[in-house]
């Protein structure tokens, strides 16, 4: 008698609720938003929404990486406003000598490329050579880092000068057929960073790392040098982000970047990357960035609730995301 049963669809698989579920989410988003103002969906307020979500957004794929390893970084936000007012002060010194023109916006931003890379090196070194807590040494870093630019700006405001302010705006407000710079570069970062976490070696050696790191040294692979190096990718895409950010304003400050590490950390958790590290996706994190910019676009464009709450909306999500995951895990 011949077995019947029909063999199951290969390549097949009903998505889990970790996949269906932020999508889910952000659909409900947009037919909230749509439905509560009808200026949701318009085309300027779509690409108003994409274009900050980048900078966010931006920061949040190389916090998968960290994350995906073990580890945490506190002081992205701190670090991007330091980074911002370092451009500035470079960018302002140097222009009386190579005057206002694509050299001068050239240094900047390989200012804000090198402090970033070395801020994420520091971060990396202190952790991975000296064996300090990420937790501790991002806080410390998050505290040095905001110290610094507020004794740079002299407790007040960096700002470029005023004819340099207005030439390096389109980098933010200009692009390519409608679609402007920071969402360029940010769908840029993304596809780059999806491939390396998903198809590379280096991907599989940071979930490694973040699932076991003594199983992982005894496999063969460097633990430290793959958290060193997920650390500096995030000191990089935060001098990247910076470069996007400083023409919206043209100015850097004590609040620049605050909360941003609250929100790249919400996006990540929100995405489906697990907190303690061992599993990440890059994908899910741009789901988690777009989540957090909608809800904070509808605030803005209703009076359901104060947009002053956004940052405690946000660290609700973070803790009801952790549960989730604690959850699952638990019924596994």
């Amino acid at each position: 008698m011949s077995d019947t049963t029909a063999p199951p669809r290969r390549g097949f698989t009903l998505p889990p609720m970790t996949v269906i579920g932020p999508v889910l989410a952000l659909v409900l988003l947009i037919v909230l938003g749509a439905s509560l103002n009808s200026n949701f969906l318009s085309a300027a307020n779509v690409t108003n929404v994409l274009a900050r979500s980048a900078f966010i957004g931006i920061i949040a794929v190389g916090m998968t990486f960290v994350i995906t390893a073990g580890g945490l970084d506190l002081s992205v936000g701190s670090m991007a406003a330091f980074v911002a007012g370092l451009m500035i002060l470079v960018m302002n010194a140097a222009l009386p000598t190579l005057g206002i023109g694509l050299p001068l916006v050239l240094l900047g931003m390989g200012v804000a490329l090198l402090a970033g890379l070395c801020a994420g090196l520091l971060n990396g070194l202190l952790i991975t050579k000296l064996g300090i807590e990420a937790f501790i040494v991002t806080l410390g870093s998050m505290g040095i880092y905001r110290s610094l630019v507020t004794w740079l700006a002299d407790g007040g405001t960096l700002s470029l000068n005023f004819d340099l302010r207005r030439f390096i705006r389109p980098i933010y407000f200009d692009g390519i057929l409608g679609v402007t710079w920071p969402i360029i570069v940010f769908a840029l970062v993304v596809i780059i960073g999806e491939i390396v976490m998903s198809r590379t070696a280096f991907g599989r050696h940071a979930a490694a790392v973040g699932s076991n790191e003594h199983v992982s040294h005894y496999s063969g692979i460097s633990v430290a040098r793959v958290r060193l190096v997920t650390y500096v990718m995030l000191g990089l895409l935060v001098g990247i982000a910076t470069i996007l950010y400083v023409p919206r304003l043209g100015s850097a400050s004590s609040s620049t970047g605050v909360l941003w590490e609250l929100e790249a950390i919400a996006a990540v958790i929100i995405g489906g990357t697990v907190l303690k590290g061992g599993f990440g996706r890059v994908w899910g994190t741009v789901i988690g960035v777009l989540i957090l910019s909608l809800i904070d676009n509808i605030l803005n464009l209703t009076s359901l609730v104060s947009p002053y709450l956004n940052g405690a909306i946000q660290g609700v999500i973070i803790v009801l995301a952790v549960i989730l995951q604690r959850g699952r895990k638990a019924s596994s």
